[in-house]
């Protein structure tokens, strides 16, 4: 086995390669500042080339934000609650977050979790009705939708208090 025999790049060959990674799908600071490290560029190196994609319009929180939320939402199915944890774990601002919450609709929001929520209850074959809305609530809760809807809708699927 031989050395670090890992390949060096320029500034110039980083902001390129950097450009198609951020043009390829959104991209959050975070990332694209984890994929020049990998890279082993110097920390000014890195401060440029984010500088660059940043006047260029490469790399845009917001728009990363954005389009996150309403991927998440529309092909995992996450609710808002998730939303905000993945995106806080991204170091997104505030600021950020509440725009991209914005992307979700009230009424796709409640539909979603509402079809979501009687699916898992058909699927969750448990005959104790406690155990079965315990299951229920677990798996909404993971995909980060609110308690109180989850009591409301488990109350409504059992037919009694939670």
């Amino acid at each position: 086995m031989q050395g670090n025999t890992q390949k060096t790049y320029t500034v110039e060959e980083a902001t390129r390669k950097l450009e198609q990674y951020c043009a390829y799908q959104e991209r959050c600071h975070d990332e694209v500042i984890n994929k020049l490290r990998g890279m082993n560029m110097i920390p000014q190196a890195i401060d440029v080339i984010v500088g660059h994609l940043l006047q260029n319009n490469y790399l845009n929180e917001e728009r990363f934000a954005r389009s996150f939320a309403r991927g998440k939402f529309r092909i995992k199915q996450w609710g808002r609650v998730r939303i905000v944890r993945e995106l806080k774990a991204r170091n997104i601002s505030r600021y950020n977050i509440d725009f991209a919450l914005k992307e979700i609709n009230d009424s796709d929001y409640l539909s979603t979790f509402n079809s979501l929520a009687e699916k898992q209850w058909e699927i969750i074959r448990e005959k104790n009705i406690f155990k079965k809305k315990r299951k229920l609530f677990d798996y909404l809760i993971r995909k980060g939708y609110e308690s109180h809807l989850i009591y409301e809708v488990a109350e409504n699927l059992s037919g009694d208090g939670f």
